[in-house]
């Protein structure tokens, strides 16, 4: 078998993960008509759109039940397991992540999946592990979580895998979450010594999980506020354990031929059809499920008024999604915000948008050109 190593997705200073463009309503909870209407073909082409452009990897969103309400965010979503072997199959370099709750799915199961991807795709699939938070997605499944030790078990869930990823006789194991007899899966993943592994945890444990088990840790807006801390705390969890780990911004893009237009746009969908009483239930929801410091924004339903042609970068509207941070404004600002994040140390950021189709092309015509020229990319 032809082995590669794990996948550092290239050298560009900045890079980027197409972001849940397998769930509907893009990445605001707004009730705009113009929202991603999650259509298989319009994925497709997205992602193969991506793949030319030399986009580093599609991340997908594994969804069970969305937020409903008039927005109806992520009400409907393709499963990740299939969604990203067929990506695989169409693609040509991009790698392909796999969203993977680790209450519902065995070690086992999840090694013979991603192992399953990165054949398909020849050494690009990847792990994006959640530990879960939202038990109304896992009443249909029966199961419920333990808030307080669900990192602990994601990390033994974790070390399983990696142990099965590394091939070899089958092994038993005794722990306290799993008690395995005959562990083995055949075959393992052409990356060696496993795939790229992603993690989103912001309380402390989520750190030190992340610390531990992933490659990449993706941070929301408020720590993204906070520069070179953030980053510099970020990696000297990793170092405890003598690992190293990338940041990444969980971001919203909304770009424009000028500022004036991202705004209004922006404006349009998250302020001017906003989903309020949607927003407010999913940040009750998010407080209740809190652990260990986890959440960083107001309960309240309202978001302190921005003028509508203040400068929107960073800016949060009543349908903004709590930590994702919005980018907005002309290519040239864009760029400037990318510099900004990648001179304290983010080493790329999820690329999410109101409507993928409508607005990818723009980016990759626009931004990514600029890119090249202010040293973030390269051609």
């Amino acid at each position: 078998m032809r082995q590669v190593p794990t996948a550092t997705f290239g050298n560009n200073r900045f890079k980027f993960g197409l972001f849940c463009a397998n769930c509907n309503g893009g990445m605001t909870f707004s009730r705009a008509p113009e929202r991603w209407a999650c259509e298989w073909d319009d994925i497709v082409e997205v992602s193969k759109l991506a793949d030319d452009a030399g986009i580093e990897f599609v991340l997908p969103v594994a969804k069970w039940r969305g937020f409903g309400g008039d927005s109806a965010l992520w009400d409907k979503s393709f499963e990740v397991i299939a969604h990203s072997g067929a990506i695989a199959a169409v693609t040509k370099r991009i790698g392909v992540f796999s969203t993977i709750h680790t209450p519902l799915m065995t070690p086992a199961y999840a090694a013979k999946a991603i192992a399953t991807i990165d054949h398909i795709s020849h050494g690009r699939a990847g792990l994006n592990i959640v530990c879960g938070w939202n038990q109304d997605e896992f009443d249909i499944h029966g199961v419920t979580i333990d808030g307080e030790k669900r990192y602990e078990h994601g990390l033994e869930w974790y070390r399983i895998f990696s142990k099965l990823m590394e091939g070899g006789a089958p092994f038993d194991w005794d722990g306290e979450f799993y008690k395995l007899k005959h562990a083995f899966t055949d075959p393992v993943s052409i990356q060696r010594p496993r795939p790229a592994v992603m993690s989103a945890g912001f309380s402390n444990k989520g750190r030190d999980f992340a610390a531990r088990a992933a490659d990449i840790l993706f941070t929301n807006s408020a720590e993204l506020a906070m520069g070179e801390s953030v980053v510099r705390t970020a990696r000297d969890y990793a170092a405890r354990h003598g690992r190293h780990i990338d940041v990444y911004a969980s971001c919203l893009y909304v770009c424009r031929p000028t500022r004036e237009e991202a705004e209004d746009f922006y404006y349009h969908v998250a302020e001017e059809m906003a989903d309020r009483e949607t927003t407010s239930r999913f940040k009750r929801k998010r407080i209740a499920a809190a652990t260990d410091g986890e959440i960083q924004f107001s309960p309240e339903t309202e978001v302190p008024p921005v003028p509508r042609h203040a400068r929107a970068m960073g800016k949060f509207y009543s349908g903004s999604i709590p930590g994702v941070y919005p980018v907005v404004g002309s290519p040239d600002d864009i760029v400037e915000e990318l510099a900004r994040m990648s001179a304290i140390g983010v080493s790329g950021s999820s690329l999410a948008f109101v409507n993928y189709k409508n607005e990818l092309p723009f980016f990759v015509q626009e931004v990514l050109p600029r890119m090249v020229r202010a040293g973030l990319r390269t051609p």
